[in-house]
């Protein structure tokens, strides 16, 4: 059966790619179909020649170097499990530089590049290759690891760009080109049918809503756009489903809605915010139902409310059953979920709950999850750091009391001015140019009013130990 499959197909790929050859002596039912491959055919063309010159082959360089870490004792080297967790396995100390490479695209005609985040994660160098052959040095604008998105900034102007469609449109069956660079083999092109949408529980990312292709996709693929027939990005090609590492008919791609929204706070403000309920929830399935005495199995299940949150404030109680919101039936926790984090923090959700057996609406006032995001790009890169948000399991794992605030140096480039300056990973940045730092927001803002200035005054801690470090950009 499957060798047949092929074997048609194939004969259909040929077919398509003849169009002189000689007409088949046949009846005139047969013309449609000639017609229709050759339009077909066409419309893929157009898909290339519209979209390919805006297409881009990342290399990502990475240095190895090992920094010694301040928490290390000197008799126990990194053996600190909590530690090994944070900052990763130590590695060898001598100099090792570590390439890897991915797809992209440009989406702004003044070189604004989205890729996945997991393409440029720990880059030291990012060199981004044109369509053209040009090659041009990428800086990290901003990355969003909950959704596998980064943005990546090239200097010029006039770039040709495609534009981010609408992938709540698409529907399964439909027609979609991929373009990338799988195995450095720039500017390749498959063609294939979204096979499904809003896949979720794949545990690729924290928040997950993927397009399922059969678009041939492989590895330096990733980043690259999932497009439409109308030249369109519909989604970017994220991950594959394998057994060999290779291609096996199952690809996905982070829909265009979401990486939009994702995107644009990246440029507009460098750092993602989320709404944020925070409530843990389940789903009601044929056993909860029956226990809660439901005449069927429906909706969210909230199994624990944070002090002091959102839902704790709105009145929301552990047992409720969040049925809708703001008229939106609850169909999955993953879709509620994502609905929820795109909301602007400040947005009043109204939901609709079953609370033993009575029907109520709650307004709940969406907070921020803001600051459980990483950051890189613009004068932090300069400096050569990349830094989290302390969180209280955080501040356990590095010795630090649960309630300090501040941003944790997870990342030192070696080589970098902050490197020189003695700044390790583990460090707390507790101020920049005498302004506060609480989180990674803190952290931006302070980093954004820095300006021109070509150097900067940081307040950081090492252990008990609280310093000032001047240090001078590059």
């Amino acid at each position: 059966m499957s060798s047949k499959y092929v074997i048609s197909l194939c004969a259909f790929a040929s077919f398509i790619a003849s169009p002189l050859a000689a007409a088949p002596k046949t009846d005139e039912k047969n013309a449609p179909f000639i017609c229709s491959a050759k339009q077909m055919s066409k419309c893929f063309t157009t898909v290339a020649k519209t979209s390919m010159p805006a297409v881009v082959f990342i290399k990502v360089q990475s240095n190895m170097d090992d920094q010694q870490n301040p928490f290390q004792s000197p008799n126990d080297p990194y053996e600190s499990d909590a530690l090994r967790r944070f900052f990763g396995a130590p590695q060898q100390p001598e100099s090792k530089q570590q390439m890897s490479q991915g797809s992209g695209f440009i989406v702004s005609a003044d070189g604004y590049v989205m890729t996945n985040a997991h393409v440029i994660r720990g880059a030291d160098k990012i060199t981004v290759v044109l369509h053209d052959g040009r090659e041009l040095e990428g800086t990290v604008v901003g990355a969003d690891a909950h959704t596998d998105i980064a943005i990546v900034k090239i200097e010029g102007s006039g770039f040709p760009f495609i534009t981010l469609g609408d992938s709540e449109k698409m529907e399964i069956g439909e027609w979609v080109v991929a373009i990338g660079s799988p195995f450095q083999l720039e500017a390749t092109l498959t063609v294939g049918v979204i096979s499904a949408k809003g896949r979720q529980n794949l545990r690729i990312t924290d928040l997950e809503d993927f397009i399922q292709t059969d678009a041939a996709i492989n590895p330096g693929n990733s980043g690259g756009p999932l497009l439409n027939l109308d030249s369109e990005v519909i989604g970017i090609n994220t991950a594959i489903v394998s057994r060999s590492g290779g291609y096996m008919g199952i690809g996905f791609a982070v829909p265009s809605n979401l990486a939009k929204n994702i995107m644009a706070q990246i440029i507009n403000h460098g750092i993602v915010t989320r709404g944020f309920l925070g409530v843990s929830l389940q789903p009601v399935d044929k056993d909860i139902a029956e226990a809660f005495n439901l005449d069927k199995a429906e909706g969210a299940l909230v199994s624990d409310i944070a002090k002091g949150s959102p839902s704790d404030k709105a009145g929301l109680k552990q047992g409720d059953i969040i049925l809708e919101y703001n008229g939106i039936p609850v169909k999955s926790l993953g879709g509620f979920r994502n609905d929820v984090s795109l909301m602007t923090p400040g947005t009043v959700v109204k939901l609709k709950v079953n609370r033993k057996g009575k029907i109520l609406t709650i307004a709940v006032t969406l907070g921020s999850s803001s600051d459980s995001l990483s950051t890189t790009g613009g004068i932090a890169q300069k400096l050569g750091i990349e830094v989290d948000s302390l969180t209280p399991e955080i501040a356990g794992q590095l010795g630090y009391p649960k309630t300090e605030q501040g941003v944790v140096i997870t990342k030192v480039k070696p080589g970098s001015v902050a490197s020189t300056a003695g700044m390790r990973p583990g460090f707390l940045i507790l101020a920049i140019n005498h302004k506060q730092v609480a989180n990674v927001k803190d952290f931006n803002d302070a980093m954004a009013d820095v300006g021109n200035n070509n150097r900067v005054l940081i307040l950081a801690k090492q252990g008990s130990t609280t310093r000032f470090y001047s240090i001078k950009l590059e």
